[in-house]
């Protein structure tokens, strides 16, 4: 039976124990994993990946925004964006201009075609939304929705111990 360092007398070094049920990291990784199968279940049969999916909301919410701003609207590091940018534009969903007056910016465009999934892919997406929340009263849906946000208002500004620019 694995003891916890308060079992032990708080001893440095006793073994700690964090059952998965406990682990905040690993039931919000278990939850996104499956809510993205779902949602991959659901847009793929359209040509979308999760991967394209995530672009596609912050370009229905904002058009002609830049790379380097949708990596950061994303989260993702700006290969990343480019990588599936580049995949998009393939499947004709999008389309990249140079700014007129900083011709080192690219505005990302939706085509007819992009803008045109928005209507079939959203209503697909709250399917996942309802079915991730069944059973859930609307306060306990707030009050879950609330909960992840503070969890990544109080993790956002935790400096990467990978990142040197972050070390104190």
């Amino acid at each position: 039976m694995a003891t916890t360092g308060d079992e032990n007398g708080g001893l440095p070094g006793a073994p700690h124990d964090l059952p998965f049920e406990s682990s905040v990291g690993y039931q919000l990784r278990m939850a996104n994993r499956a809510t993205q199968r779902y949602l991959q279940s659901k847009i793929e049969p359209h040509g979308v990946t999760t991967g394209m999916w995530y672009f596609l909301r912050a370009l229905w919410q904002e058009d002609g925004l830049t790379q380097r701003e949708l990596s950061r609207r994303i989260g993702t590091m700006e290969p990343t964006t480019l990588a599936a940018l580049t995949a998009m534009e393939k499947a004709g969903l999008i389309s990249r201009e140079r700014d007129l007056h900083d011709r080192r910016k690219l505005h990302v465009l939706l085509t007819p075609k992009g803008q045109a999934l928005r209507a079939e892919l959203l209503p697909m997406a709250q399917e996942v939304v309802e079915q991730a929340t069944a059973g859930f009263t609307p306060e306990d849906k707030a009050r879950f929705l609330g909960y992840l946000a503070a969890v990544q208002r109080n993790l956002a500004d935790v400096p990467d111990v990978a990142d040197p620019a972050g070390a104190a």
